[in-house]
């Protein structure tokens, strides 16, 4: 029997064939002026006697499950002893779990202890999804993230330290026509300070109901940048990009113009290429009704 998810239920494109526990309603910031995910939905931590029903009931229709992804907007949120006892129920009734991951922010890291870290790594949470969005403390500041460019450098490696693997975002696009410059150089020097696994890049896209929230709080003049001037920004990324550890890419999310895939720095030639034909024209982007977010 399928769990009765709250809807909206969002979830990192790699974790849609995976089993998702909802453990917590929406985000506990819920203030990013680019995103309008969770702004139906008030925050809140689900009762633990419920998730653990949950578990119980997704282990019996899929009991073999391999990966889990802990929903919604930001579990890490969650106090770490009811985290470990919503992973030892994990991996109590699945006994093929090898992965457990979430979405967090930048604040949910800061907030835990190195020992608490360590701890959920130990009893089982393995990766955490993490929106960086931008390096740029200008353009952070302008879309309203509540991080700066330290703070996320900083959650960025204690979760390496504590053994958590970690997915960034960054969202192409954020700094518009008169700030990309600002924007990547800024990604780029935040990426090359702190250690992740998993690199992506998304296009910006702003739903109809945030618009007009997301060009008052930029502060002046929005202008979206087309797919040229987003290609542009993509190269100047990667080839900035000298990540402390090798890193896995990919800008395959729906919203993106070129799909793009390949480890940093070993594949940048590559990457670069692909880039120079798209921006020749040489080889064909997504089309806009095959895009979404």
């Amino acid at each position: 029997m399928p769990l009765n998810y709250h809807m909206p239920l969002f979830r990192p494109p790699s974790e849609g064939d995976n089993l998702i526990i909802q453990v917590t309603l929406g985000c506990s910031f819920n203030r990013c002026s680019f995103c309008s995910m969770y702004r139906s939905k008030e925050y809140s931590q689900r009762p633990l006697a419920d998730l653990v029903a949950d578990i119980q009931k997704a282990a019996r229709s899929a009991p073999d499950s391999r990966r889990v992804f802990l929903a919604d907007g930001d579990a890490l949120s969650l106090p770490t002893d009811q985290l470990v006892v919503i992973l030892e129920a994990l991996h109590t009734t699945l006994p093929k779990l090898s992965r457990v991951s979430c979405y967090a922010t930048p604040a949910n890291i800061l907030q835990k202890s190195a020992e608490e870290l360590a701890t959920l790594k130990e009893r089982g949470l393995n990766l955490l999804y993490l929106g960086v969005e931008s390096g740029s403390n200008m353009i952070l500041k302008k879309i309203t993230k509540g991080a700066s460019q330290r703070g996320i450098a900083e959650a960025m490696s204690k979760a390496h330290e504590a053994g958590l693997k970690v997915s960034a975002t960054v969202i192409l696009g954020l700094g518009g026509k008169s700030h990309w410059q600002e924007h990547i150089d800024g990604t780029i020097k935040l990426l090359n300070s702190a250690p992740l696994t998993y690199l992506s890049t998304l296009q910006l896209h702003l739903e109809e109901d945030i618009v007009s929230e997301f060009k008052e709080k930029f502060g002046e003049e929005f202008e979206m940048p087309d797919d040229h001037a987003i290609l542009l920004e993509q190269q100047r990324l990667i080839s900035g990009l000298n990540p402390p550890k090798p890193v896995i890419f990919r800008s395959n999310h729906a919203s993106n113009a070129l799909a793009l895939a390949g480890n940093l720095p070993r594949d940048r030639d590559r990457l670069l290429a692909q880039l120079e034909a798209a921006l020749a024209g040489e080889q064909p982007l997504r089309p806009w009704f095959l895009r979404g977010m």
